[in-house]
């Protein structure tokens, strides 16, 4: 359900309307609104049926929902799982995983990026830069907190290959940016950071590395920082370290 506002003659008037998730489960006759999770009182009956963990103004991007000053789906997700632990104190653990497993799961995420954050972005260009230089994304299956199974879920294999995916796609976009986006005169390079720092991984001793595998620091197996940061192609659990960066640089120059 959405609250909406409107200011007439120094007065604010509210009213209420339905948003896309309460038609849906209006249509599938379980109910007529979703009630939003964060409630101070939720029914039983509620839990049993659905309930809305969206934000008006959230994005996929962080920035979106801070500049908005909104939950993030990270905020949402969190919520979510509070929302099970309720359920399972309302119908017990069976229960509410037969309730989740068969539950439709609505999510709408990216209009807020592109009709919000990317055009506050578009601010850059505006200004008048013309040169970009869009940095693709590392190897995040050979990052160390996903070797070592820190914070991730994701296999080596599924996290590089996600990596790779997102990179032949942006390479191949930003070919047309400068005449399909508006962005007359401008430039846009693509920096290919993957292979950059598969090369440094695989040929680390070559670079003067001895370990290609573990971070510096911020590590369940560093949790002191090394005393040689050179010699390790990661400083920490997810960022290569200062002269494994100035190799990949020294490449492109």
């Amino acid at each position: 359900m959405e609250l909406r506002l409107q200011k007439t003659n120094g007065k604010i008037w509210k009213w209420k309307g339905t948003v896309f998730s309460d038609i849906v489960a209006g249509s599938l006759g379980i109910k007529r609104i979703l009630p939003a999770y964060r409630k101070l009182y939720i029914k039983p009956s509620d839990l049993k049926t659905g309930v809305s963990f969206g934000s008006g103004g959230a994005g996929v991007d962080p920035v979106t929902s801070n500049l908005l000053r909104v939950l993030s789906p990270a905020n949402e997700v969190k919520d979510f799982k509070g929302y099970i632990r309720k359920l399972k104190g309302v119908v017990g653990k069976s229960k509410a995983k037969e309730i989740v497993a068969n539950a439709v799961i609505l999510v709408s995420e990216g209009n807020n990026d592109i009709g919000i954050t990317y055009a506050i972005h578009d601010a850059e260009y505006d200004q008048g830069a013309r040169k970009f230089a869009v940095m693709g994304v590392i190897l995040l299956g050979c990052l160390p907190r996903v070797i070592f199974g820190m914070f991730f879920v994701w296999s080596n294999f599924l996290a590089n290959q996600i990596a790779e995916d997102y990179n032949k796609k942006l390479k191949s976009g930003i070919k047309s940016w400068g005449r399909e986006s508006g962005f007359s005169g401008a430039k846009f390079v693509y920096v290919d950071m993957y292979n950059s720092l598969m090369d440094v991984i695989n040929n680390h001793r070559k670079y003067g590395f001895t370990n290609e595998k573990n971070g510096c620091c911020s590590m369940i197996t560093a949790i002191l920082p090394c005393s040689n940061s050179n010699k390790y192609v990661f400083y920490d659990f997810a960022h290569p370290s200062e002269k494994a960066y100035k190799i990949d640089e020294g490449r492109k120059l």
